[in-house]
């Protein structure tokens, strides 16, 4: 499974210039390819990402999570979520399982990786637990 240019670009995006705080990828099946579903803007909220998450397929999405730290200090950490819910089709499942390691070797300065079959397991408090 390849890894298409404009992913790893707009990832880039998200990691240095802030632009996106989130990004949905999706396996082109055609293609061969991950590409960029969905961006989501900087003023987006979590909520905004797990409502553009489709309930019974599967996905890639990177997340950038500002929180403050208990010394106040102001953080961003980068969430790679494979997103793959329990209703999903079993060849999406696989197909997203065995191409995972290598589309996420690809986006260089991810913190933490999240495994999700279902929302309550990439809860925003599953988030605040990771990065603190």
């Amino acid at each position: 499974m390849g890894v298409a240019e404009h992913s790893v670009s707009t990832f880039q995006e998200l990691q240095r210039k802030k632009v996106h705080r989130y990004v949905i990828f999706k396996i082109d099946e055609k293609k061969q390819e991950v590409v960029v579903e969905k961006t989501g803007g900087p003023a987006e909220s979590y909520d905004d990402f797990t409502a553009s998450l489709p309930e019974n397929d599967c996905r890639y999405a990177v997340f950038d999570f500002d929180f403050v730290t208990a010394e106040n200090c102001q953080k961003s950490k980068i969430f790679f979520i494979a997103w793959s819910p329990s209703v999903a089709r079993i060849r999406p499942k696989m197909l997203y399982a065995t191409s995972k390691d290598r589309f996420r070797r690809e986006l260089q300065g991810i913190h933490y990786e999240i495994q999700a079959t279902d929302p309550t397991e990439m809860d925003l408090e599953v988030l605040r637990d990771r990065a603190n």
